[in-house]
C-alpha cells in the first residue's frame, strides 16, 4: 500500500467522508464504508484522526478556511458592489457544489450529537458570513444602488437558506440539477428584492 503523508490521507479521508454522504446517505457513514472508499484499513482512519469528532471539526475548519476567508477577500475588494454580491454568492454555491453532503453532514451532527464545540464553530462560520453579506449590502444602500428601506439582517438571514434549497436540489434533482442556472436564477431573486 501507497504510503502517504498524513496531511494527504486526511484530506482524503474528508473528501470521503462528504462522497458517502452525498451518494449513499449519512446513515452509510461508517468507519467500514470510509476505510473502503479511501482505501485503507479501519485502523488507519484512527491513525489519522482520533474520532470521527476530530474529523467533522477539521471538515469545519476547512469551511473557515478555503470558504469564509475567501468570502471576505471579495467582500472587502474594490469590486462593483453588485458584482462583489454576485462573486460572493456563487463562490458560496460553487464550494457546497465541488463539496456535496458538507451542510447535510455539519447541521445533521451539530444538530443530533449536540456538541458544543462542533456548534460553536458552526455559529462562528454562519456569523462570519452574514456579517460579510450584511457589508456588501450596506455599501450597495450607501452607493444609492440598493433599497435603504431593506433591513439588512432579514436579507441576510434569508439569503443564509438558499444553501440549505440548493442541497435539497442537489439530493432530490441530481440529474437535472444545473448549479450555474441555480446560481443565475437565485441572484436575479436577490437582487430583485434588493431594488429600490
Amino acid at each position: 500500500m501507497l504510503r502517504l503523508s498524513t496531511e494527504t490521507r486526511q484530506a482524503q479521508i474528508k473528501e470521503a467522508v462528504l462522497d458517502i454522504i452525498s451518494t449513499e446517505g449519512l446513515a452509510r457513514l461508517s468507519t467500514k464504508n470510509l476505510a473502503a472508499k479511501v482505501g485503507v484499513s479501519e485502523g488507519a482512519i484512527y491513525r489519522h484522526f482520533k474520532s470521527k469528532k476530530d474529523i467533522l471539526l477539521s471538515i469545519v475548519e476547512d469551511v473557515y478556511t478555503n470558504l469564509v476567508i475567501n468570502q471576505k477577500e471579495i467582500a472587502n475588494s474594490e469590486m462593483v458592489t453588485s458584482i462583489k454580491l454576485y462573486t460572493f454568492f456563487c463562490k458560496q454555491i460553487q464550494y457546497l457544489i465541488h463539496n456535496k453532503g458538507i451542510t447535510i453532514l455539519l447541521f445533521s451532527e451539530a444538530t443530533h450529537t449536540n456538541d458544543s464545540n462542533l456548534k460553536e464553530k458552526l455559529l462562528k462560520i454562519l456569523k462570519a458570513q452574514k456579517t460579510l453579506l450584511k457589508q456588501i449590502v450596506a455599501e450597495g444602500i450607501s452607493n444609492g444602488l440598493w433599497n435603504k428601506n431593506i433591513d439588512i439582517n432579514d436579507f441576510a438571514t434569508l439569503y443564509m437558506g438558499i444553501p440549505v434549497i440548493l442541497n435539497i436540489e442537489m439530493v432530490l434533482n441530481k440529474e437535472n440539477f444545473n448549479h450555474e442556472e441555480f446560481c443565475n436564477r437565485m441572484f436575479s431573486l436577490l437582487e430583485r428584492i434588493l431594488k429600490p
